[in-house]
């Protein structure tokens, strides 16, 4: 009976998305670091990144419709009383980024993005739920390798507003800010990661960090241990487990082999 209770308090919005997320769970894939690279994936490719943590859980599917863009859907289930049957909260995020730099070597460059819904632990927690389309973003991440790419600096600041935030409902501004590193240790399949990650301004986030153990086997797919906590806190991401799985591309709007084509035409003359 006290099982049956505690199944009853669950509220539909938590039960789509569990369900939503165990339609992937075969095919688990990780991204739940905050900072993100340069990178835009290969034009067609859909990415599929379920991550499973003691605070929250998420899906994100990432569409790479045209070259150098992406478009990424993502839900975020949060479990603050450490009870799976509990709804503590849920919130979405939409968003596009674009690569405007790459070098030659294809191991850095720079990249925009812009959306609506904060991530996990980038908002305070009376705040975060169901905050899609109350808090805008942008931000800048960009990629510098050092040591022959041994050592890999992603970079990432940005800014949001947040409507109707607070108890006096009002339009708030913030200075977003990320870093992460990865280094490969042994070689480019194995990488030890750290991250710090926050907000400050008018809206106020209390710093974290993440490290972790990141393995990327073949090119569909890499999978990634973390832990996370607050710098001064007791709300951190905790443990978390994730999986990122690339499709090779056929998703394309227009066409696949568009580029291909375009250096054909162009070697032809």
């Amino acid at each position: 009976m006290n099982f049956k209770r505690s199944l009853l308090k669950i509220q539909l919005p938590g039960v789509i998305v569990i369900y939503i997320m165990t339609l992937f769970i075969n095919d688990i894939y990780a991204q739940q670091f905050n900072s993100d690279s340069w990178i835009s994936k290969p034009h067609g490719t859909i990415t599929l990144i379920p991550t499973f943590g003691q605070r929250n859980s998420m899906l994100m599917n990432t569409y790479s419709l045209f070259p150098k863009w992406e478009f990424t859907i993502a839900a975020y289930l949060y479990n603050d009383d450490g009870d799976p049957l509990t709804d503590d909260g849920y919130s979405a995020s939409l968003y596009a980024k674009y690569m405007f730099y790459e070098n030659k070597a294809r191991t850095g460059g720079a990249a925009v993005k812009a959306g609506t819904g904060m991530f996990p632990g980038t908002i305070n927690g009376e705040d975060r739920a169901k905050d899609a389309f109350k808090s805008y973003w942008t931000n800048f991440p960009c990629t510098i390798p050092f040591f022959k790419n041994r050592v890999s600096v992603d970079l990432m600041p940005g800014a949001s507003v947040t409507a109707n935030y607070g108890q006096d409902k009002t339009t708030a501004w913030a200075f977003t800010y990320s870093g992460r590193v990865a280094w490969a240790f042994k070689n480019p399949k194995w990488n030890i990661v750290g991250e710090v990650f926050g907000t400050g301004g008018e809206v106020v986030a209390i710093p974290e960090y993440k490290v972790g153990l990141r393995w990327e086997p073949s090119q569909y797919g890499v999978f990634a241990l973390t832990y996370g906590h607050e710098f001064a806190g007791s709300l951190g991401a905790g443990f978390e487990f994730g999986v990122m799985l690339f499709t090779p591309p056929f998703a394309c709007l227009g066409g696949c082999g568009g580029e291909k084509k375009e250096k054909k035409k162009k070697n032809s003359f």
